[in-house]
């Protein structure tokens, strides 16, 4: 007798002891998710919840890679536009340039003045031409590493060493940019019917003006359509790159409002309910108490004492 009463009382202090410890360890956890914000602490409370945070999680991951490379298309294309924009500009010199070679009171000394002043807008297009991107690659040079255009030191006669197509960037599902223009795409250019480019065209002007004579006037005054042409060959490519820009707005703008959309999701899913939890923690911490209370009163009762 005395045996089963000992054991009876050895467990009842042993279910005690854990429905106490039960009841501390969900205060702790409910602690724990008011202090994180989160109301998984492992996968196993929630799993279908906590498959949905890691989606959503993955979802976040590629974005950033998405928006680093948007953010290099959006940096290259800028450099591009801005050194289109310079080109443009040491067009529009070389045409007041020629301009002026076309009057007719200018003596040959002038005009191998406007030559030599030529010769220097065309070495700075060559310069423009092997801008560096973001990378330290060729900006108009496609995917070459190296310069997008070689001057040949007998001849100077500039190349196209680059590739034959810029590179593309992902700016996320399955949308794409080229982040620049090659050097052929923008600087070929067709004038009179027939095709150059523009160091070719600015070579034979120059050295047209720089001879002197009679023809120099001559080439001068055709030159001016010519250049023109050319301007308008470059304008046309950087309103590309000005869509190409617009472009990679829209789809930031786009990935955006998925981004905000994604973290109202997990706040959703993820987040703790703060009012609940802590009335559910007041609840927990009641029960605790009174089974506490309790148990300090039946354990002082005398019958207690005699079963022990």
């Amino acid at each position: 007798m005395s045996s089963n009463v000992s054991t009876s009382t050895s467990a009842f202090y042993d279910r005690t002891a854990l429905d106490f410890t039960n009841l501390r360890a969900q205060m702790e956890k409910i602690n724990n998710q008011i202090a994180s914000q989160q109301r998984l602490t492992n996968s196993s409370d929630d799993p279908l919840a906590a498959s949905r945070l890691r989606n959503l999680a993955r979802q976040d991951t590629i974005a950033k890679v998405d928006a680093s490379s948007a953010n290099r298309a959006t940096a290259d294309l800028n450099l591009t536009d801005s050194a289109m924009t310079e080109m443009i500009n040491t067009l529009q010199r070389a045409r007041q340039l020629a301009n002026q070679a076309a009057t007719g009171t200018l003596s040959n000394e002038q005009r191998t003045s406007i030559g030599n002043e030529l010769t220097e807008l065309r070495n700075n297009l060559v310069s423009l031409a092997n801008t560096r991107d973001s990378a330290g690659n060729a900006l108009f040079g496609g995917d070459a590493a190296d310069a997008a255009y070689t001057v040949d030191a007998t001849t100077g006669t500039v190349s196209y060493v680059g590739s034959g197509s810029a590179g593309s960037l992902e700016l996320g599902d399955g949308q794409s940019v080229k982040r620049s223009l090659t050097g052929p795409e923008f600087l070929t250019f067709s004038s009179g019917g027939t095709s150059t480019d523009v160091f070719a065209a600015l070579k034979s002007i120059t050295d047209a003006i720089t001879a002197g004579g009679s023809g120099a006037q001559t080439a001068a005054s055709a030159a001016l359509t010519t250049l023109d042409d050319a301007m308008t060959a470059v304008s046309t490519g950087q309103t590309v790159v000005g869509a190409r820009l617009s472009w990679i707005d829209l789809n930031t703008e786009r990935q955006t409002t998925m981004s905000e959309a994604r973290a109202q999701d997990q706040s959703t899913i993820g987040a703790t309910d703060i009012p609940t939890a802590y009335s559910r923690l007041t609840e927990l911490a009641t029960v605790l108490a009174a089974s506490q209370a309790s148990f300090t009163k039946m354990s002082g009762l005398s019958l207690f004492n005699m079963m022990s």
